[in-house]
């Protein structure tokens, strides 16, 4: 049988005996890890091993959000402490190529440093491009102020990553960066005409189209759908991400359990499926609310299933033949800027 289209987080460093049961029982397509749930990394191996024994298939996901910068979940002092995109953006606009070959540095040797403990997917590149004036949650986490330099960048972080053997995300489609408030906390709404943002915030998207995992944001664009965030809306799902976009890779939905959504988590869930989304994601570890959701989420059929297996069957293709690069390379690009 086909995996549920649910992705969880858990509690802690190890398995607890009801998340085990969980697992096996629920058969979600993966698990996602914060820093609650990383010690060290013969713990983090460990626990990524558990996980899979416990699913239905031995190449079952495990993802992180690895960025760098602020969003880095594996660090000092067993992990080395990687360059924010903002900071990859600057050295970008002194010098083109160096730019560039930092990008890709960065997200190959995160995907070597992940895949060395289990993990196969890091939720990076961030496609986003921050408005003057919004909130700082994209911030430095973005590649630019520009679409041209976001869909360059974020192009050699994805193929970095895809280097060294993970898989990146795509995030947060179709463009988080002109809210002006942290989804985490409350819903933003994005006023922008539709042309403005296919001009700007919908073209890092598309010129990464074809990379096989995609994330949504939480976030209303109301010249499109003025009642319902991307990740609940049909209309901003097929029109924007599925044909303006082109995008045809597995989408999952940002964390169902941020403050920009409301309603009980089962509707949450079932919203997003019913709009277009391929798998859901749920971020916190509360066993309650994994509980309802496993009670409401399909499994896994049709084009969803066929992009999932797609998206996996990606993995260790692009794998680099060269040995791992140092740090030391990346960290003389990074010189040149502060």
């Amino acid at each position: 049988m086909a995996p549920k289209a649910l992705i969880v987080g858990l509690a802690g460093t190890s398995l607890a005996p009801g998340e085990r049961d969980y697992l096996a029982e629920t058969d979600p397509w993966g698990a996602i890890l914060f820093a609650r749930n990383v010690g060290s990394p013969a713990q983090l191996a460990a626990l990524t091993g558990e996980i899979r024994e416990c699913l239905s298939r031995p190449d079952a996901p495990v993802l992180v959000d690895q960025e760098g910068g602020r969003v880095q979940r594996l660090g000092p002092p067993h992990w080395r402490p990687y360059p924010a995109a903002g900071r990859i953006a600057e050295l970008y606009a002194l010098d083109r190529e160096a730019g560039l070959e930092a990008a890709w540095l960065a997200g190959e040797m995160i995907a070597r440093d992940l895949g060395a403990v289990g993990i196969t997917v890091t939720c990076l590149p961030v496609l986003d491009i921050p408005a003057a004036g919004a909130d700082p949650i994209i911030g430095d986490r973005a590649y630019g102020a520009d679409a041209a330099s976001v869909a360059a960048l974020g192009r050699a972080a994805a193929d970095g990553v895809l280097a060294g053997g993970c898989l990146p995300v795509i995030k947060h489609m179709p463009g988080h960066g002109r809210a002006m408030c942290d989804s985490h906390m409350r819903l933003p709404r994005v006023e922008a005409s539709w042309p403005e943002l296919r001009r700007t915030d919908f073209a890092p998207f598309r010129r990464l189209a074809g990379l096989p995992l995609g994330m949504t944001a939480h976030v209303v664009y109301s010249a499109i759908d003025p009642d319902r965030p991307a990740t609940l809306s049909p209309t901003i799902i097929s029109r924007v991400i599925r044909e303006e976009i082109g995008f045809d890779g597995l989408l999952m939905t940002d964390d169902l359990s941020m403050g920009a959504l409301s309603g009980p988590l089962a509707a949450r869930a079932r919203g997003s499926i019913a709009a277009g989304c391929d798998i859901v994601l749920h971020c916190n570890g509360n066993p309650r609310e994994m509980a309802e959701l496993a009670a409401v989420v399909p499994a896994l059929s049709g084009r969803p299933l066929e992009r999932a297996e797609a998206a996996l069957s990606v993995l260790g293709e692009r794998r680099s033949a060269a040995s791992a690069p140092s740090g030391g390379r990346l960290d003389t690009l990074l010189s040149k800027v502060a």
